[in-house]
């Protein structure tokens, strides 16, 4: 059953300090038509320019990853990305007036609860997953971190991070589709050491960090004058130490880190620009490593959506039309009926299946030594599908025909012979108009393109 993409169904915004550049932002978020993904427009600057958020467009800086192209960069975009991959929202525009998204309260949860008072609105076209077929993996073996993906039914992701640390050593979180993203992860805070805080504050990060945003861990024994001094640098009167937390924050859950690495691997493997199925398993991940396998996905997804792939079919399963239900929509009969059987149909696309045996009437002359398919013929049977996927559309389909009235472009890449399995792929060009269709077809036998042509059809209702 094909899934509906989705968007907002109305704009929302939000403001704060960005946590590394310290500049207060706003962000606003806004519906966005099919097939548009996640965006950021930089509105602040000349010409409001616009920046895909995807891996392509990646650069990593300590502790933080960066979207840089034609001299647009974005920061910090991670909890936010990881709030709309968890709501399943496939396209949104965001707006931003800096450099940087507000960090907030450090976790996810102003975006999703804004995203469910606006609510989200399904879409006409289809969502397009990427499905897993083989392991996946990106290893770094300085630190040990690695990401793993493996093929899997639904999309979840398993991380375990570890740290030399009494207070944080080994930690496991889950998701998976029976767990409440809004309620479970995006609440989940970032966190740091207190052994970092002054590290990264005299290296001019974390200028927007603040005790409010971040769970700090303690994991050594701090005297009142080194806690006076560090709550002068972070503009609080009084900081404690707590079970191991600094400034009494209360911990959501007892592995409330671990969730807020989860939550940002989904917030890093968003910029794949797919959603995924398949079992992400995440060994003390970090932006580095998430958003390097997010480009790793970005090939793989390239190429795995690519137009001349073959379409995969379990041609074991059962047929959605057999040669009787074909039958009854064509008027061709055998020996000239080339379709066998359809495996799916969708109001974009059909595809059908033609088993060429040794006892095909045509072989006895084409070629009697070296039997090969006729390409003409291989056209026709694309033909006969595309009939049947313009017929599909069309109310009591028994009544109408459709007549061909152009074939272009057809290109022939090897040989089809008795034992070949073809599956042919029909899809739109574009709407139909006044009962004409655009169509191109392809033709596979494995893996393998063998034949593509395009087609303009009449469908007509007969006498």
């Amino acid at each position: 059953m094909s899934v509906k993409q989705r968007t907002i169904k109305e704009e929302f915004t939000l403001s704060g300090v960005g946590l590394h550049t310290g500049v207060e932002s706003v962000v606003t978020f806004k519906p966005a038509p099919e097939n548009h993904g996640y965006k950021i427009k930089r509105v602040d600057l000349e010409g409001e320019p616009e920046i895909a958020a995807v891996a392509d467009y990646v650069k990593f800086v300590d502790r933080a990853s960066c979207l840089e192209h034609d001299e647009i960069q974005i920061y910090t975009l991670e909890h936010a990305l990881s709030a709309l991959y968890g709501c399943e929202i496939d396209n949104c525009l965001i707006e931003l007036n800096s450099t940087e998204l507000p960090i907030l309260d450090g976790s996810a949860r102003l975006y999703i609860e804004n995203i469910n008072r606006v609510g989200i609105e399904e879409q006409d076209a289809e969502r397009n997953y990427f499905v897993v077929k083989e392991k996946i993996s990106y290893l770094d073996e300085e630190t040990g971190t690695e990401l793993v993906l493996i093929p899997d039914e639904e999309f979840s992701v398993n991380v375990l991070i570890s740290y030399d640390s009494p207070y944080l050593s080994n930690q496991y979180a889950v998701y998976d589709k029976s767990i409440d993203y809004s309620k479970e992860i995006a609440p989940c805070r970032t966190f740091v050491f207190l052994r970092e805080l002054e590290f990264l504050h005299a290296n001019n990060l974390i200028k927007g960090g603040d005790l409010e945003n971040a769970i700090v861990i303690v994991d050594r024994e701090v005297n009142q004058d080194e806690l006076d001094r560090l709550a002068g640098l972070f503009n609080h009167k009084k900081i404690e130490v707590k079970q191991g937390v600094l400034n009494n924050l209360d911990l959501s859950f007892d592995n409330e880190p671990a969730r807020h690495k989860l939550l940002d691997v989904m917030g890093d493997i968003a910029l794949c620009g797919k959603f995924i199925k398949g079992r992400i398993i995440a060994t003390k991940p970090g932006h580095k490593a998430n958003t390097a396998t997010a480009k790793v996905l970005r090939k793989a997804i390239k190429q795995y959506f690519n137009k001349d792939r073959a379409p995969e079919v379990d041609l074991n399963a059962e047929p959605v039309m057999d040669v009787n239900k074909i039958k009854s929509l064509l008027p061709h009969r055998p020996p000239f009926l080339l379709v066998d059987k359809v495996m799916r149909v969708t109001e974009q696309c059909i595809i059908g299946v033609k088993n060429v045996t040794m006892n095909e009437p045509f072989f006895v002359g084409h070629f009697p030594e070296e039997p090969v398919m006729p390409g003409v013929l291989q056209v026709e049977a694309m033909a006969q599908c595309g009939g049947l996927l313009v017929l599909s559309g069309v109310e009591n389909p028994e009544d109408y025909s459709t007549y061909f009235m152009t074939q272009d472009k057809i290109k022939f890449r090897r040989k089809v012979v008795p034992g070949d399995t073809l599956v042919f792929k029909l899809e739109f060009l574009g709407p139909m108009r006044r009962g004409v269709a655009h169509m191109k077809g392809r033709a596979y036998c494995g893996e393998h393109l063998v034949s593509e042509a395009e087609f303009m059809a009449q469908v007509a209702k007969n006498k």
